[in-house]
């Protein structure tokens, strides 16, 4: 037996901005458009931009980046339904986003994801009721020294414990002032779009605020530049371990 399957009535064509938001974002995008030799490639900062408009990439988003940009709808639709860091719906002001690839997992981020899911009522990539937060697992964020790593529009929260990641949401749903381990003062994902989109990031001190990379790291770094001598602590089987500097 057959189901009926009712495909509904195909969508119309997607509304265009008003017309003083179309004159704004079309003279941002021009900005972008001239940092590059073929204007197709400024796609990607481009769908920053419409985001940070609205705070998720519409279908009126990706219209104009297609009118701008000469391609189609369907061109830009590809691209922007296959990066994770356009949002395809409304979302909160802050994506609360926990690593729950190996290390991260391993260390204590499976933990902290299905606390906040518990505490926040929400389950992964869905927003609270107050449009505040948005909860996501998000795969390595190349922080491991520091694990497990929650990320709050992309600025760092390290060594997280489920105790410490249930404070940082309540904080920010409170508009009470949170502040990242590294890296710059934390804005709006609205405002993390903008940045994005390759806009100055004019508020004081943001710029200059930084975060390095954790001890591990740095000893790994300094061994691939042969700047400390080192033990081997994986030899070739069947041969003794190595001397101290070889």
């Amino acid at each position: 037996m057959t189901e009926n399957v009712s495909l509904g009535m195909p969508q119309l064509p997607a509304p265009a901005y008003p017309a003083d938001v179309h004159a704004r974002l079309e003279e941002d995008a021009r900005a972008i458009i001239a940092r590059y030799p073929d204007s197709r490639s400024a796609l990607l900062p481009m769908l920053h931009l419409v985001q940070s408009e609205e705070g998720h990439v519409t279908r009126t988003g990706m219209r104009f980046c297609a009118e701008i940009l000469g391609l189609t709808t369907a061109e830009v639709t590809a691209v922007a339904t296959f990066y994770t860091m356009y949002r395809r719906k409304p979302s909160g002001d802050y994506q609360v986003g926990v690593c729950t690839n190996t290390l991260c997992a391993v260390m204590g981020g499976d933990a902290i994801f299905e606390e906040l899911k518990q505490h926040l009522g929400v389950g992964n990539d869905e927003t609270t009721d107050d449009g505040r937060i948005t909860l996501e697992h998000i795969e390595c964020n190349a922080a491991c020294d520091f694990a497990p790593v929650v990320m709050v529009n992309w600025e760092f929260f390290d060594n997280q414990t489920p105790e410490s990641a249930k404070k940082m949401v309540d904080d920010l749903r409170a508009g009470r002032t949170v502040e990242p381990t590294r890296g710059a003062p934390l804005c709006t994902f609205k405002e993390t779009a903008r940045i994005l989109a390759g806009f100055p990031d004019e508020r004081p001190g943001a710029v200059e605020a930084t975060g390095g990379a954790g001890p591990a790291s740095l000893v790994g770094l300094r061994l691939a530049k042969g700047e400390t001598p080192h033990r081997r602590i994986v030899h070739p089987r069947g041969e003794a371990a190595s001397q101290e500097g070889e």
